[in-house]
């Protein structure tokens, strides 16, 4: 998977807790990438854009 163009961000609402969050990036075609923000370097998970829609509507519902 080509991450070249992958554009992270991490959520308005993760304040300034030294980086311990998650960063998204939601930009590449048919692929939502999601790492750890400690790690840019480390492991990524990768979402087809339905199932994250699908995670992230559930977050915002518990």
């Amino acid at each position: 998977m080509d991450l070249t163009g992958a554009r992270w961000r991490t959520s308005t609402k993760s304040g300034n807790n030294g980086g311990d969050c998650v960063e998204v990036a939601d930009n590449l075609a048919g692929v939502v990438a999601v790492r750890d923000s400690k790690d840019p370097t480390g492991p990524i998970l990768a979402f087809d854009p339905e199932t994250w829609r699908s995670f992230v509507g559930f977050t915002k519902r518990t």
